[in-house]
């Protein structure tokens, strides 16, 4: 079932446990507005206990610079955690934001949310992040 943990005029976000898996998905924009609410949804959902997540960009119509700062911070807090993530549904508009970034090869990229969670997590999968294990 479906939750919603951010309500905004230009973004809206949910997520779901499916295989153990938290799977975020954010629909509308991501950019200095919201992407700060996106933050504070994750890490509310760290604190309550969520550790491994997905994260579902494909109905993200907008990212800029500050969307994928973001990605990168709850990266971190995740990490800290020794939990995991991936990101799943992009674009290829979006996936032009991680290349262009040099971010593509730090994460694990997924076509969709159900590709990302058909394996149960690892913890500390993120202990090579930045940098792709391999």
């Amino acid at each position: 079932m479906r939750t919603n943990i951010i309500r905004h005029e230009n973004m809206m976000a949910s997520y779901d446990v499916v295989n153990g898996w938290t799977v975020v998905e954010a629909d509308g924009e991501v950019d200095a507005h919201t992407a700060p609410m996106i933050r504070e949804g994750v890490l509310r959902l760290l604190d309550e206990g969520h550790r491994h997540f997905v994260l579902e960009l494909g109905f993200v119509t907008f990212m800029d610079s500050m969307g994928l700062g973001v990605i990168v911070a709850i990266t971190k807090r995740i990490r800290e955690h020794e939990g995991s993530l991936r990101i799943a549904s992009v674009s290829g508009r979006i996936l032009r934001i991680f290349d262009l970034s040099g971010m593509r090869e730090s994460y694990e990229i997924y076509p969709s949310a159900a590709e990302a969670t058909q394996s149960a997590p690892s913890p500390g999968s993120l202990a090579h992040w930045p940098h792709p294990s391999g």
